[in-house]
């Protein structure tokens, strides 16, 4: 990696790390200068604005990231159910980077950005949009091989878990505590097993 896309990489993840902890609107730009140890010419090298520099945090590391977490656990599986289960589990029990007390990085993004700005609304969009369509197409999948009930509709299940996910991280933010979490996984996986 070169110097500069190393400058560019350390800038976004020390950003998205303020941003993920700060929220978007008041982490200002002098203080990702000053957590990155860059001058203000490299970071305007890099970004014209902060809202670019938002955008490039959600195309370069989120969607990314995003596809290894939320995507690739649906390669080659038999029960989509327990692939979605043991996903939240994960991601809300045993994921050591997202934190409790601050959310969900995307579902923050959204509510602060989404009203004011529609490149992030698109951004964020297709971020939501492939993982439905993933769940989408392994419960189409789950349908076929029998491991879910044929009469399932597998969009509002997806469009269910998704807003669940969010819900819940929001609790969790507002409660400071895992408890809610092991609330809704107790729940989810009782409306799954009333599918199966």
């Amino acid at each position: 990696m070169k110097k500069s896309e190393a400058t560019r990489q350390n800038i976004l993840q020390k950003a998205f790390e303020l941003i993920y902890v700060n929220g978007y609107q008041t982490t200002s730009v002098d203080e990702i200068i000053a957590t990155t140890q860059v001058t203000k010419g490299a970071f305007y090298y890099h970004f014209k604005t902060k809202d670019e520099m938002g955008l490039a945090i959600i195309n370069e590391l989120m969607i990314p990231n995003f596809k290894n977490t939320f995507i690739e656990p649906f390669q080659n599986i038999v029960n989509p159910f327990d692939t979605i289960y043991n996903l939240m589990y994960y991601l809300l029990i045993e994921n050591e980077t997202l934190k409790v007390e601050y959310g969900c990085p995307a579902s923050n993004f959204t509510q602060e950005m989404a009203p004011w700005n529609i490149d992030f609304t698109k951004a964020l969009n297709e971020l939501t949009s492939q993982w439905e369509n993933t769940m989408i197409d392994a419960i189409e999948k789950g349908k076929e091989n029998g491991t879910i009930k044929a009469d399932v509709n597998a969009k509002e299940v997806a469009v269910f878990v998704l807003s669940g996910y969010w819900g819940v991280r929001n609790l969790g933010k507002l409660e400071n505590s895992k408890g809610v979490y092991l609330v809704y996984l107790k729940g989810l996986k009782s409306y799954f097993d009333s599918l199966k």
